[in-house]
């Protein structure tokens, strides 16, 4: 598993290069190209889409960076234990380190490799036809990713990896913890909207441990790792811009609505998903084919 972990965390890392590539791909299109003289850039569906991309990579370097930086702390800790005995507060330490590491690398391979694969899409699409041949890097880059959500553990396989961390409450934790950290004043009403979503993710979190059942529990757990990685990285975005506003502010404007969105969404389908409900999905795909 710490093998797999460092290879999933190698993956993350190409994944934001991918995804960083396809927003460049797309926002030098964008630019170039006009139409009734005017460049893409400025059409509503072209900006909105290429701020979504830019805040995807943004978030997603966050949550990498926070990954590696706890990945570093356990495995100079290990180093250190080979040459002398760890003292009880290093052991703590390693412990603690380990366990956030294990935690949050099926958030950066998972999400990163999603978004990777979203941007290539959008890159192409920014595109148009000109996306989908050769003349144009975007179409390789689109091949590129698709691997990332595949190898070394599908992205279903990253949220089985999570699952527990969700269900034993280690995220809310380390998301409450989060919340208590000072953000520039700029920032407390995008703070003040993830407090929010935090407390939505958690009322799903523990009607679905309350309800005791392991099938829905299976079933919702892709939305309920949506939720946390949502989380998660807003407030690492959130964190990024009180340092450094003149780099990312408008990415975490972005990315905390991006963020409420995709989490609502997912509260109003748990909160109203009944047990039963899972047979409309599993009989679905049994009716015969036309």
């Amino acid at each position: 598993m710490a093998l797999m972990n460092g290879a999933r965390l190698g993956i993350a890392a190409q994944s934001v290069g991918v995804s960083q590539a396809a927003y460049t791909e797309g926002l030098n299109y964008a630019r170039e190209r006009k139409q009734f003289d005017t460049a893409i850039i400025d059409f509503p569906a072209v900006y909105d889409m290429l701020s979504r991309m830019k805040a995807k990579v943004d978030a997603g370097r966050a949550i990498l960076y926070q990954t590696a930086r706890y990945v570093d702390i356990y495995k100079a800790l290990d180093d250190i234990a080979r040459d002398r005995k760890l003292t009880p507060e290093e052991r703590a330490e390693q412990k603690k380190y380990t366990r956030l590491a294990d935690a949050f690398t099926p958030l950066a391979k998972g999400m990163n490799s999603e978004y990777a694969n979203q941007n290539a899409y959008d890159a192409i699409q920014i595109h148009g036809g000109s996306g989908f041949i050769m003349e144009y890097k975007s179409q390789r880059l689109y091949r590129d990713a698709r691997i990332f959500s595949i190898y070394e553990g599908t992205t279903q396989l990253q949220v089985v990896a999570a699952i527990r961390y969700i269900t034993n409450g280690t995220y809310i934790s380390i998301i409450k913890e989060m919340l208590e950290e000072e953000v520039s004043g700029e920032f407390a009403g995008l703070k003040e909207r993830v407090a929010k979503m935090t407390i939505l993710y958690e009322e799903c979190v523990n009607t679905i441990k309350e309800e005791g059942n392991q099938e829905k529990q299976d079933f919702l757990a892709r939305r309920l790792y949506e939720m946390t990685a949502d989380i998660l990285m807003s407030l690492l975005i959130l964190a990024d811009a009180s340092k450094a506003p003149h780099l990312f502010t408008k990415s975490a404007n972005v990315y905390v609505r991006h963020a409420e969105e995709e989490v609502n969404g997912h509260y109003l389908f748990i909160k109203n998903f009944k047990p039963e409900d899972v047979e409309f999905y599993r009989q679905n795909n049994r009716e015969p084919a036309e």
